[in-house]
């Protein structure tokens, strides 16, 4: 099924998980034989989990059906990008927390920061001579994991690739394949973000600015074109800058500095990621520009959540660290236990701003 389904799928149990979190109790996980049961939250956390994320679970667990057999003790390898990044921390923690509720053992590396693609391969390369059963791989870029990869197929390790794409064409080139995937739809987070900002700015229109990832990374090249088709769509939007930030903080600043001194009426800058639109709020306030102007990411990390409390910061787009590790766990049990799986596996989206996020309280 195409992602605009399951966008309208989520979006309608995102709308009736809420309307119903009132009343609906929490049910305990059903017993069968062979130790196989489904596999949802515990009651103690799904009461500490937020009403949305559990809308968001409800929804990805429904792709996943019939759930694999649990508590294995199966070895599952995870590649996650770098850990100077708070989102990947979030991911790394909710790895492990998972793991256990799920009976699988899990160990997470990384690369040392958010631009080696070379030693991101090489500890992929190290992780294949361990005794994996399955691992789930989130690349740099679409193409420095695929030797890697390809080394695993030949062990007979599955390989499920969660987040930013490993390129699937020049993957068969080589050799390889994938036995899973699980990502969110990055055009559609910078969609729903650019169109925030258009609302936001209204009926008389303005400059607005995007600061990119990585150029070439999936997410970046998603979250870019989504949220620049939405600007050039709409009547009186002037999309003045598109420069890449490479998820850093220093140079997202700098790029921040360098727009509000080239258009001084710039009314909105759109970044790729949380960090980077932190950076830029603060270049904002740095230079006395902030007020009036609309900054927003991506990743709901804890400090974003924070300044968007506290009006540093306008909005970012959310999805659950602790239920898209969940579902990427779960996709590696099924592919270890041979089910079939679908083509693709959608995480649900949901935009945070000033105006709501209240409603994002203990979001995990």
């Amino acid at each position: 099924m195409s992602k605009r389904f399951w966008a309208t799928v989520v979006s309608l149990m995102l709308l009736l998980g809420l309307l119903a979190s009132a009343g609906c109790g929490t049910s305990q996980p059903t017993s069968h034989e062979n130790n196989a049961q489904p596999i949802t939250l515990q009651a103690e956390q799904k009461t500490a989990l937020n009403p949305k994320a559990q809308a968001m679970e409800k929804a990805l667990m429904e792709q996943l059906q019939p759930m694999p057999q649990m508590n294995t003790g199966d070895k599952i390898g995870v590649l996650v990008i770098s850990l100077t990044n708070p989102y990947w921390v979030g991911m790394r923690d909710a790895y492990l927390a998972v793991a256990k509720d799920l009976g699988v053992a899990v160990d997470v590396a990384s690369a040392p920061t958010e631009g080696d693609t070379k030693s991101q391969l090489e500890t992929l390369e190290a992780m294949t001579a361990k005794d994996y059963k399955a691992m789930i791989l989130s690349p740099i870029e679409p193409f420095n994991l695929v030797p890697g990869v390809v080394k695993a197929n030949q062990k007979g390790i599955k390989v499920v690739n969660l987040g930013p794409p490993i390129d699937p064409a020049t993957l068969r080139q080589a050799g390889g394949h994938l036995d899973g995937k699980i990502t969110v739809d990055f055009e559609e987070q910078g969609a729903m973000a650019a169109r925030y900002i258009v609302d936001k700015i209204g009926s008389d229109g303005g400059k607005v600015a995007i600061i990119q990832g990585i150029p070439g990374a999936g997410q970046s090249e998603g979250r870019t074109n989504g949220a620049r088709k939405v600007f050039e769509q709409s009547k009186g939007i002037n999309l003045v800058s598109i420069q890449p930030g490479n998820w850093d903080r220093n140079t997202a600043y700098n790029i921040a500095t360098n727009l509000v001194q080239a258009h001084s009426d710039l009314k909105a800058i759109f970044c790729c990621n949380d960090v980077m639109a932190l950076a830029a709020a603060d270049a904002l306030e740095a230079a006395g520009k902030r007020q009036g102007k609309i900054v927003f990411g991506v990743d709901f990390i804890q400090q974003a959540q924070e300044a968007i409390k506290a009006g540093k910061l306008d909005g970012s787009i959310a999805y659950s660290s602790k239920v898209y590790a969940r579902a990427g766990l779960i996709l590696a049990m099924k592919a270890v236990q041979g089910h079939t799986l679908p083509a693709a596996v959608y995480s649900p989206l949901a935009a945070v701003t000033r105006e709501n996020v209240g409603e994002f309280e203990n979001w995990q």
